[in-house]
């Protein structure tokens, strides 16, 4: 494991972030597939053990994912292996979950089928771009983009709990939000890196 001791802050939280993607996969198919679920209520809204796993995992890798990018930019230590995975960390972070909260009724599976399509789109971009050594910065659409889909699926996962069709709405209502900037954002790197893909581009 000397790889491990190696890596240095960022990339460690990259790596936790996978970790909680794994977490995720395991108590979302818990939540999915067991039956009489041990539950508790809060403020009138009721939660089962597992769904409340998943709310703390996803809240939890979402904040490495923040720190893992502040953290490489202010002590200077992007790395390429940084570049590599944290990308790949973010979209399972939110792909997953949003798969689980689709199998689960909470959010519409055209959501996820824009998100699914705009990162594989992106990546398929990327990755042209990097055999050309042609380097797609981050743009601010896509930064909002994974700032809309965290806030969207936290409140799905914490007002699912309510009996309230209104408040559930709200979540739902991010959700289709989210996904929008997921397409805008999509369509800006793809018309801003044009180039990349030309067919007249040797």
């Amino acid at each position: 494991m000397r790889w491990l001791k190696n890596l240095n802050t960022p990339n460690k939280l990259t790596l936790v972030r996978m970790l909680c993607v794994i977490l995720i996969v395991v108590f979302g198919m818990l939540e999915l597939y067991l039956t009489n679920i041990s539950s508790f209520t809060v403020l009138g809204l009721t939660y089962t053990w597992t769904r409340v796993v998943l709310l703390f995992l996803f809240i939890f890798g979402s904040f490495t994912d923040f720190l893992d990018g502040n953290i490489a930019r202010k002590r200077n230590q992007v790395t390429t292996f940084g570049k590599f995975l944290d990308p790949i960390a973010d979209k399972l972070l939110v792909n997953t979950i949003t798969i689980f909260l689709v199998l689960y009724g909470n959010i519409n599976v055209i959501v996820l089928v824009i998100f699914l399509i705009r990162d594989t789109l992106v990546d398929g971009l990327r990755f042209v771009a990097a055999q050309k050594n042609v380097v797609i910065a981050a743009s601010k659409l896509g930064k909002a983009k994974t700032i809309s889909q965290m806030v969207a699926i936290i409140v799905v996962l914490v007002l699912q709990a309510t009996p309230l069709n209104w408040a559930i709405s709200i979540g739902e209502i991010l959700a289709y939000i989210a996904a929008l900037i997921s397409l805008v954002s999509g369509i800006d790197y793809i018309i801003k890196n044009a180039k990349v893909i030309s067919p007249e581009d040797k």
